[in-house]
């Protein structure tokens, strides 16, 4: 039954004719906001909507427009309210899902801010929203009515906006992918320094294939947003510090897990400047980031590893790649159910490995593929992967998703990127 609620919100769209492609038809050049609460109790789950916000332009892709790359961990769909058509689909993952994971989720109600932004619909139009766990079954739903003449619709982004400078444009800017790089824990005098690390970031990022033989494709915009304090907080240190959005460490008691849950502090900053992608950058020597798919990534600046981190994570919330290390003592086993395909692109459980990097074997090459011959193997099916040493499958002995060490993405996740952009831009 669950698939079958999931069929009916999202999978629609191979019914539809080519009226759900007419961004002009069913849009204006405007971006509809929107907030929700992700809510959990030991029994239950819930998402209620918190606020729509209408802001200038939209930044977003023009085509394509019912189609997702990934399935997610959730989804979000546009259906034009008179015709019943898909005219919209976003795809995401969350924090929450991450908590909910947790010991902590088992005995305490939480709720996560969660923001997402789709093209301003001309017409009333019905909003589905699917939170879904890790065998793609749907966990939490939600439908409801936009009206774009609703007086409560909040306009913002048209005057008091966040002093920005663009760090790289594309070669097309109006039809490029564009990336909010975010300052964190920098103060108003600091904001020299968050412009240096910005262009270090994005110099990280674009040194890097697919990336560097496509950066006509990308914008990358520096945004000046201040802090009250320098620095950001470290629970393990007891140093907490009054910050933008206000990130922490020691997410889900994991030291260098650095997240921010201030997720409408986040989109406010960036109102009336284009974005569809956002980098946080955090003033700190600590060792950490993180980065989830369609939401945000966020790195330290400080420390050594800075330009393997922010690619890294920018590989999670661009490129839904996964993460290709693991566990020896799977203490994080369980997180991708063996017998389910995981959605991200460069790991499998080979339950429906045609649909992964297969094309990309050389003949004969074995499956699994073992370690001691991956200089024979370069692109192989190499077991430990999503923080499990048995069951799941990386494309390459070693890659930026595995290790800072390595330069590069493999191929595999080369390719996938690539893809993903295209799905973007053409």
């Amino acid at each position: 039954m669950k698939k079958l609620i999931l069929f009916h919100l999202f999978a629609v769209a191979a019914v539809l004719g080519c009226a759900a492609h007419d961004f002009d038809r069913y849009f204006e050049n405007k971006t509809l906001r929107l907030d929700y609460l992700f809510g959990a109790t030991p029994t239950s789950r819930t998402i209620q909507l918190d606020r729509q916000t209408r802001l200038p332009g939209w930044a977003g892709r023009h085509h394509r427009l019912n189609e997702v790359p990934y399935i997610g961990n959730g989804q979000i769909t546009v259906r034009d309210e008179a015709s019943g058509d898909t005219i919209y689909r976003t795809s995401f993952s969350s924090l929450y899902n991450e908590w909910l994971a947790t010991p902590e989720a088992k005995t305490t109600p939480r709720a996560f801010e969660n923001t997402f932004l789709v093209p301003y619909p001309k017409a009333p139009a019905i909003i589905d929203i699917a939170v879904l766990d890790y065998r793609h079954d749907p966990i939490a739903t939600m439908s409801h009515r936009f009206d774009p003449k609703d007086v409560l619709v909040r306009e913002k982004g048209i005057r008091n906006i966040t002093p920005h400078k663009y760090i790289h444009k594309g070669a097309d800017p109006d039809n490029s992918i564009d990336v909010a790089l975010l300052a964190e824990g920098f103060t108003e005098q600091e904001m020299d320094s968050f412009y240096r690390s910005a262009k270090t970031a994005v110099d990280a990022i674009l040194s890097h294939e697919p990336f560097k033989s496509r950066a006509d494709c990308f914008n990358f915009v520096a945004v000046a947003s201040p802090s009250l304090e320098s620095g950001v907080s470290v629970p393990k240190k007891n140093d907490w510090r009054d910050t933008a959005f206000g990130s922490h460490f020691s997410t889900f008691y994991s030291d260098r897990y650095l997240t921010t849950s201030n997720v409408k502090a986040v989109h406010d900053a960036l109102a009336g400047i284009p974005y569809e992608h956002i980098i946080i950058l955090s003033n700190s020597d600590e060792y950490g980031g993180g980065g989830i798919y369609n939401s945000y990534t966020l790195s330290d600046v400080g420390h050594p590893t800075f330009r393997p981190v922010v690619v890294h994570e920018f590989g999670h919330s661009f490129g839904g790649l996964a993460d290709e290390y693991f566990y020896d003592d799977d203490v994080m086993s369980g997180s991708y159910p063996l017998d389910v395909e995981p959605w991200e692109p460069n790991i499998t459980s080979l339950v429906d490995f045609d649909s992964k990097w297969k094309p990309l074997l050389k003949k004969n090459t074995p499956v699994p593929t073992l370690v001691a011959k991956s200089a024979s193997y370069p692109v192989g099916v190499y077991e430990g992967a999503g923080y499990t040493s048995k069951g799941l499958y990386r494309p390459a002995d070693n890659c930026r998703m595995r290790t800072n060490e390595n330069p590069e993405f493999c191929p595999a996740c080369q390719r996938a990127l690539n893809l993903l952009i295209d799905f973007y831009v053409k």
